[in-house]
């Protein structure tokens, strides 16, 4: 049974002194087949007006996806690289990832999920990423 949530999510970039974002959204929570999924409308504020973002969280692994005026499946798993393509309004990028760092904590009242991983856009320069999500569920 899906459950009602409060997701956080923060981003920031190391190398380019950049602003961090940070999202903080009502959307809901629950666990299927041994795996947490915390969903949420993206809104005008990210960018993404009309995509639905899914988190898909196992105990050792996390996974991205978009579906709307964005699309994405972004994975990450520690220690490798994994690829993508990031569909836009604006056009279709090839992400790489190289996922450095993760660290789940989650159970059934919600948790956190820590990532530092290499990003690369379309063979660009790679960029350091850190995220950190936190999903808090909302009693009745």
């Amino acid at each position: 049974m899906s459950k009602k949530a409060i997701i956080s999510v923060f981003s920031n970039e190391n190398e380019n002194n950049e602003e961090p974002i940070s999202v903080t959204t009502p959307g809901e929570f629950f666990e299927k087949n041994n795996c947490y999924y915390a969903m949420y409308k993206e809104t005008k504020i990210s960018g993404m007006e009309g995509t639905t973002t899914t988190l898909k969280i196992k105990s050792e692994e996390f996974c991205i996806v978009r579906m709307g005026t964005t699309s994405t499946k972004m994975e990450f798993k520690k220690g490798k690289k994994t690829f993508s393509m990031y569909n836009t309004p604006y056009g279709t990028f090839e992400l790489e990832i190289d996922t450095k760092v993760i660290d789940i904590n989650v159970n059934d009242k919600g948790g956190k999920v820590y990532i530092k991983y290499d990003l690369n856009i379309s063979k660009q320069a790679r960029q350091t990423t850190e995220l950190n999500i936190e999903i808090k569920v909302l009693e009745n």
